[in-house]
C-alpha cells in the first residue's frame, strides 16, 4: 500500500504479510475487486483469518498438597507463519522473543523451590471468523 500525506509520498507498507502472499495473489487489499463496503469488510476479515498467528497459553501445574494439584496460566504466546514466537507473562512484566513455543515452557518452568510440577503449552484452535465488533468476555 502506498499513499500520500499531503505532498509527501508514503513508503510501501512493510507489513510481513505483504511479503508472504502466494504468487499471483493480490499484494494489497486495495488490488482486490470489491464493489461494496460490505465486500471490502469481508476481504479484510478474510485477510485477518488467513494471516492470524496461532495462540497458546503457558500453564504451570503445581502441588497444593500431596495428591492435590492446581494450575495457573503463566503467559500467553503467539506463533507467526514465519516461525517467530512472542510470549508475554500474564502480569505483563516479561515479554520474550523465542525460537520456538517450547522454549516458553523452559523459561516459565524454572523455580528454585521446585514448586512447579510441570509447565505445558495449551493451544487454542485457529479462528475461522473475524469481525470488526469488539468481543466482550463471556
Amino acid at each position: 500500500m502506498t499513499g500520500k500525506a499531503g505532498s509527501v509520498p508514503l513508503p510501501p507498507c512493510p507489513l510481513p504479510w505483504h511479503r508472504r502472499m502466494p504468487e499471483g495473489a493480490a499484494r494489497h487489499i486495495s488490488e482486490a475487486h470489491m464493489e461494496t463496503p460490505e465486500s471490502f469488510d469481508k476481504e479484510l476479515c478474510d485477510l485477518v483469518t488467513d494471516f492470524a498467528p496461532r495462540l497458546f497459553a503457558v500453564v504451570q501445574e503445581y502441588d497444593v498438597e500431596p495428591g492435590l494439584r492446581d494450575g495457573a496460566i503463566a503467559a500467553w504466546g503467539l506463533v507467526f507463519d514465519d516461525g517467530a514466537v512472542r510470549v508475554t507473562s500474564v502480569d505483563g512484566t516479561r515479554q520474550l522473543s523465542l525460537k520456538s513455543p517450547e522454549r516458553a515452557t523452559w523459561y516459565f518452568g524454572r523455580r528454585t523451590d521446585d514448586s512447579i510440577h510441570a509447565t505445558r503449552l495449551v493451544w487454542l484452535p485457529p479462528s475461522r471468523a473475524a469481525t470488526f465488533d469488539r468481543a466482550e468476555p463471556s
